[in-house]
């Protein structure tokens, strides 16, 4: 008698007393080298800060892009950490910071992430059933060609460029200037390089290495010195998943790792042989950012970039530059 009472107790405070457990929120992270990549090293970190946010993480390393947006889209994942171009898929305001020509500097770019992690920004970070709950810079994204004789955008027609098959400003930028796109993703676009099927790809420092470039630009090649973009991290969540006001407090912690973020890219940049680099003259680099204001302009029309991301961009782009010609045009 006395054991049977021990046990009604025992079945009574666990199904009436005992708390049920939280499930830990699953976080899909891209990184080209997995877990033994910095981007997987700084989502562990960001494990351990998130349970003061009152989030459990489990973190999943995938070193295929597509799979991991795809796997967050069929409910795998509760977040998805991959680049701002495929973010753009959940999140068209931030996915356009990666917007061509429009963050010339990292000045710039911590600017406006500065700006984008602020509580007044936070209902731009929603869109639908998603929230990007943090961006981390990536580095900026350079041209590499396998011969250093094309130093102009004139020389690049008829060039086979690499794109990333699934963002189509890349694609009708390539055509624009007369260069022929193929369609690529970041699990082949170096190979195609390294192997002579592309001549030119663009691509952050941090890829220089890892992904042995170097064959691709061999003795003749080299890297323009001119950013062509900023590309970024960004963390896409389902916030019914997670605690209330997780998202706000995720981004305020990823700023705060930006300096850090910067150190990583400064040092992949270091790590590129500096014969390699091309100079552009400055009547060049005016002449490519004219052209690349005009390709946005037109992107952001047909709706590929988003006109409000823009807007910010441009502001930025005149708070540190007050005297650009653009300032003093409405077109952007």
């Amino acid at each position: 008698m006395k054991c049977s009472n021990l046990a009604a107790t025992a079945l009574l405070s666990l199904t009436l007393g005992a708390a049920p457990q939280a499930l830990a929120q699953k976080i899909c992270v891209f990184d080209i080298l997995g877990a033994q990549g910095d981007t997987y090293s700084l989502m562990k970190d960001y494990q351990l800060a998130a349970n003061n946010f009152g989030a459990s993480l489990e973190l999943k390393p995938y070193t295929d892009e597509k799979i991991a947006a795809e796997d967050f889209k069929a409910g795998q994942c509760d977040g998805v950490m991959i680049m701002g171009l495929r973010a753009r898929q959940f999140n068209g305001f931030t996915g356009s910071l990666e917007a061509m020509g429009a963050l010339p500097s990292y000045q710039a770019l911590e600017t406006v992430i500065t700006t984008l992690s602020s509580p007044k920004a936070s209902k731009f970070m929603i869109n639908g059933p998603y929230e990007v709950a943090g961006i981390v810079p990536m580095g900026a994204a350079y041209l590499f060609v396998n011969d250093r004789t094309i130093d102009n955008i004139s020389k690049l027609s008829g060039k086979k460029f690499a794109i990333m098959d699934y963002d189509n400003a890349q694609a009708k930028m390539v055509q624009r200037i007369g260069a022929q796109p193929v369609a690529s993703d970041v699990t082949n676009f170096a190979g195609k390089f390294n192997n002579g099927s592309v001549d030119v790809v663009g691509a952050p420092a941090a890829a220089y290495k890892p992904l042995e470039l170097q064959k691709g630009l061999g003795q003749r090649g080299g890297v323009a010195r001119f950013p062509v973009l900023q590309l970024t991290y960004q963390l896409v969540i389902r916030p019914d998943r997670f605690p209330e006001g997780f998202g706000q407090q995720s981004r305020e912690f990823a700023l705060s790792q930006y300096s850090r973020a910067m150190d990583i890219i400064t040092q992949s940049e270091s790590e590129i042989d500096s014969h390699y680099w091309i100079d552009i003259p400055p009547e060049d680099m005016e002449k490519y950012t004219v052209m690349l204001r005009e390709a946005r302009i037109s992107l952001t029309e047909e709706g590929i970039y988003d006109k409000r991301m823009m807007a910010v961009m441009k502001r930025v782009r005149c708070q540190i530059d007050s005297a650009d010609a653009e300032c003093a045009q409405n077109l952007e």
